[in-house]
């Protein structure tokens, strides 16, 4: 008969025994990602990293102008326009084929071939949610057009910002936001709970990929028109900023979080705690100004007071001339930049031109004509088989294969 200390001595033989011969799991290296050395990015070896690049906008996040629409100017009202004018079944599949032919593995191909080192990507916030948003109201596609452009980037060697340009409530209380004209994200805990769900959403799906550099998490918030209401709105930011960055970080502590001061991310006198996270730096944008060092000073002062990275998150929207002297003095003052936009229709102030579909002038007119009533949107609409074409010619248009290269754009740049 065993003894109760015999028994239990075999069986701790067994589990050992069981143990030496159990196969052990391949434990993989913790991925790399860029990290931050004071003013400077890092590569995973340890080399500078500066930002090079370009924004894909107008994908996830359509503005009216880049349709050469005024009224119609935020994707809420493009939408609004299009479902008048053409119906609601023929808007939802053309905004599942735009979102298949704008950008494509052609376009990144192209892009990483110009010199880029990363991209920046405009998005709404909507893409992950089951709110209503080109053609769906469920299931909405975030997540598969991102997992699909980093299979490209991946390919391209090339590093992407993930850039909520839409905000739930608004951040901006413009048109470039899509919301309803005020920057209700800083007075509305509602919408700040779902703006922080959602990033935590978006951290944690992507919390292990090293080819995205980090999460800008408010494209220019607060613009510059709320009068007495500025102190206030301004003074909600940070603290907006730290709710987000606490909840990614309970998900993802490998990302890069970046910043926007306010008023078109130019006032960075909003921030009172500028180093509240390991993994923070800041993001400027600036347009149609001198290219002197006066115009870039008040960034290179912030940023040397901080020690930590600022990069031009978006500039551009101008001539050749004017392009190759800001990149010029922003190499000078080691300050990164994407450019906005990539693609343009019909203009050559992006690396390359969509040619303009013969007849857009009448989709264009239908935007601007009054639709106040019923029988204003009657009055308005031409024929269906007519605005089908037109439609179906830009989505035909805007493929990589139709556009145009704009290479002195592109050298202006600092690229090729």
């Amino acid at each position: 008969m065993k003894t109760p200390l015999k028994h239990g001595f075999a069986a701790l033989c067994v589990v050992l025994l069981l143990a030496a011969f159990t196969p052990k799991e391949n434990k993989q290296a913790p991925a790399k990602f860029i990290a931050i050395s004071g003013p400077d990015l890092t590569t995973p070896d340890g080399q500078k990293f500066f930002i090079r690049g370009i924004n894909l906008g107008n994908w996830l996040n359509p503005e009216g102008y880049m349709f050469g629409f005024k009224g119609a100017s935020s994707a809420r009202l493009i939408d609004k326009a299009f479902r008048e004018l053409a119906g609601p079944d023929f808007t939802d599949q053309f905004w599942k084929k735009f979102k298949d032919n704008y950008v494509t593995r052609e376009d990144i191909r192209f892009i990483k071939k110009t010199g880029v080192n990363s991209i920046r990507l405009p998005f709404h916030y909507k893409l992950f949610t089951d709110e209503d948003y080109m053609g769906l109201s469920v299931k909405q596609d975030g997540f598969q057009r991102i997992d699909s452009l980093l299979s490209w980037c991946r390919e391209s060697k090339l590093y992407i910002i993930l850039d909520m340009h839409d905000a739930p409530g608004g951040q901006t209380g413009d048109n470039i936001d899509d919301s309803y004209g005020y920057p209700w994200l800083m007075t509305s805990e509602k919408s700040q709970e779902t703006f922080v769900a959602v990033w935590k959403k978006i951290a944690a799906y992507y919390k292990d990929e090293p080819l995205i550099l980090g999460y800008d998490l408010l494209n220019e918030p607060i613009a510059p028109y709320f009068g007495a209401d500025m102190v206030k709105l301004n003074a909600e930011l940070e603290p907006l900023y730290m709710k987000a960055v606490k909840a990614i970080r309970e998900v993802d502590k490998n990302h890069i979080v970046l910043l926007g001061g306010a008023q078109w991310n130019g006032n960075f006198k909003v921030f009172k705690n500028s180093k509240f996270d390991n993994k923070m730096m800041y993001t400027c944008h600036r347009y149609w100004c001198d290219t002197l060092q006066a115009n870039i000073q008040d960034f290179v002062h912030f940023r040397d007071s901080v020690n930590l990275p600022i990069y031009m998150g978006e500039t551009g929207e101008n001539n050749d001339k004017w392009i190759a002297a800001w990149t010029r003095l922003m190499v000078k003052n080691n300050i990164g930049y994407h450019y906005w936009p990539y693609k343009k229709m019909g203009r050559q102030s992006s690396m390359v031109t969509i040619p303009k579909p013969e007849n857009w002038q009448i989709i264009v007119t239908f935007t601007e004509s009054p639709r106040n009533t019923f029988d204003d949107i009657r009055r308005a609409r031409p024929g269906q088989e007519l605005v089908q074409k037109i439609m179906n010619d830009f989505l035909e248009n805007c493929k990589y294969s139709k556009c145009t290269e704009n290479k002195g754009y592109i050298r202006a740049m600092g690229l090729e």
